[in-house]
């Protein structure tokens, strides 16, 4: 019986490694062992790009990321005009419901994911501005014995407006970024707000840091939104509060099947005559509908570690808050 071919120690470097091993069988090794002609083989096969949707289409999913930004990147300049558009200024009301719900008190810490134009960041600051100047009224209102004079220098002394407050708005996409500082300086808001270039399936802040954590009709466009639920978990304290608004599933059939009619044949149409984009708001429609329905997503939320999850749909549900607490 013939003795096994030797391998020579040059084999060892470089690419020589792989031309020497094939062939080359060790006693006692079978020849699926590495180096073998399977394991070869094996080796040689690149791992197929994993895939994922846009909208209706079928990507992979680094094809995504670059979609979804180049989407947000094209309607930026336009996103404001185009939701009062498309929602006929109802997305108003939704975005004040998330606020009353959220209910934050003067000294919260408040971290907007996917935040762009500063929608919730410059509800949440003018909340929580409105909250501390009723706790300054209550505070003089029971010091009747104040002169006018005391109460004015009461009164100048409290630089901050907003009793400690704080909001980070993250986003992904500059351009975005860059719509919601021009707004912010419109508004004239300048305290207590912050802007910071993020990706949500991976945020750039230390654990246990926000009170807490909002995505507004933002989560259905990330890639993996396990991840980014994973993430919102991380980033808030203990007994910090999770809140999404996003399009969900309407439970009407009869307003169903009006909303199918319009978010397919108007929306579409009025993305390409306001913003000049038919395809992003093409693509928009489509990412609602492939969305988890209201269970489905709060099934995600509670994967993701959170407790106390529960949602309510809102307009027969086309769109749903959801909420859950890091414990």
């Amino acid at each position: 019986m013939a003795a096994p071919r030797s391998c020579g120690l040059w084999s060892y470097y470089g690419r020589g490694w792989s031309r020497a091993m094939r062939g080359c069988q060790l006693p006692g090794l079978p020849s699926s062992w590495p180096g073998g002609p399977l394991a070869a083989r094996l080796l040689s096969q690149e791992k197929p790009a994993t895939e994922t949707h846009f909208g209706f289409e079928t990507v992979s999913e680094e094809e995504k990321q670059g979609k979804v930004y180049q989407v947000f990147e094209s309607v930026a300049k336009k996103y404001d005009l185009m939701n009062d558009a498309m929602s006929l200024g109802v997305h108003r009301v939704w975005k004040d419901l998330l606020l009353w719900k959220m209910n934050p008190l003067p000294g919260t810490q408040l971290l907007d994911v996917a935040g762009g134009t500063g929608d919730i960041a410059f509800r949440f600051l003018n909340y929580v501005q409105a909250q501390h100047q009723r706790k300054r009224k209550r505070q003089l209102k029971a010091q009747q014995n104040l002169s006018w004079e005391e109460i004015a220098k009461k009164y100048q002394n409290q630089e901050d407006s907003l009793g400690g407050s704080h909001v980070i708005v993250c986003d992904i996409n500059k351009e975005m970024l860059k719509a919601g500082k021009q707004k912010a300086f419109a508004q004239g808001h300048k305290a207590g707000l912050t802007w910071v270039l993020g990706d949500a399936e991976e945020l750039p802040f230390d654990d246990d840091k926000f009170d807490i954590y909002t995505i507004a009709f933002g989560i259905r466009n990330v890639t993996h939104i396990d991840r980014a639920l994973q993430e919102a978990h991380r980033v808030l304290k203990p007994g910090g509060r999770f809140l999404c608004l996003e399009f969900s599933q309407v439970n009407n059939p009869l307003i169903s099947r009006l909303y199918d009619l319009y978010s397919f044949q108007v929306i579409p149409v009025l993305g390409e005559v306001i913003a000049g984009d038919w395809k992003s708001y093409q693509y928009l429609v489509e990412s609602i509908r492939r969305f988890p329905s209201q269970e489905e997503f709060k099934d995600m939320i509670e994967d993701g570690g959170f407790h106390k999850v529960a949602y309510e749909s809102l307009t027969s549900g086309i769109v749903a808050i959801h909420s859950g607490f890091k414990l």
